[in-house]
């Protein structure tokens, strides 16, 4: 059951910080003047780059953090510090604005080449926020199966992520821009909340606090 509630949590932190909503927007002024199936391809492919890079941190992080000598308590305060940033820049409409300035840099500086990874892959779908969350949720799958399980949360979020894209057109029009600020102003709420217990899950674990919600 805890395992269950890891993986929904999981699942509610990267759906959030990959936030589907707030990347159509972006997404169609990303690929003005392309093509439907000149979108559909940077879409897949940049769904495709993100989900590899979170599944190698969600598998790999603990190793990497060992590597340079960073306790997961540690990794968990300061991942819950910058999620909690970022949801309260989703609350304010702040994250929108940099994502766009992202945008606009790569953009002038690339022109339209290898944007499905960048900026698209990594820093938009894959940015700190996602990286983050899939690190502390990898670092509670211990067993095979529970790794398994984890892998599928991630390919459903980046999928998720992708149909926000193919149907970038549709779904800007009926959100509006008031149903987009009212989705990711609810989203961040969640992400907040995620966040300060992420902080809670790593200052107890620091301070050997039992405590009925808090992770090991």
């Amino acid at each position: 059951m805890n395992e269950l509630a890891t993986l929904i949590n999981g699942f509610t932190t990267l759906m959030v910080t990959m936030d589907p909503p707030g990347m159509v927007p972006i997404f169609l002024a990303l690929t003005v003047g392309m093509t439907q199936a000149q979108r559909r391809k940077v879409a897949i492919r940049g769904s495709l780059i993100s989900f590899f890079l979170l599944l190698a941190f969600a598998l790999l992080g603990d190793d990497i953090l060992n590597a340079l000598g960073i306790s997961m308590s540690a990794f968990r305060i300061a991942g819950g510090i910058l999620l909690f940033w970022i949801g309260v820049e989703m609350i304010f409409e702040k994250r929108v604005e940099r994502k766009e300035r992202t945008t606009e840099t790569a953009i002038t500086k690339d022109g339209m080449a290898n944007l499905a990874a960048f900026p698209l892959a990594m820093p938009l779908i894959a940015g700190p926020g996602a990286i983050s969350a899939t690190i502390l949720l990898g670092s509670k799958m211990e067993t095979v199966l529970d790794k398994l399980a984890l892998v599928l949360v991630i390919f459903v979020a980046s999928l998720v992520v992708l149909l926000a894209m193919l149907a970038a057109g549709l779904i800007d029009r009926l959100l509006g821009e008031t149903g987009r600020n009212i989705l990711t102003r609810i989203l961040g709420m969640m992400l907040t909340a995620l966040a300060v217990q992420f902080v809670i899950d790593g200052v107890t674990t620091v301070m050997h606090i039992p405590t009925g919600t808090a992770g090991a």
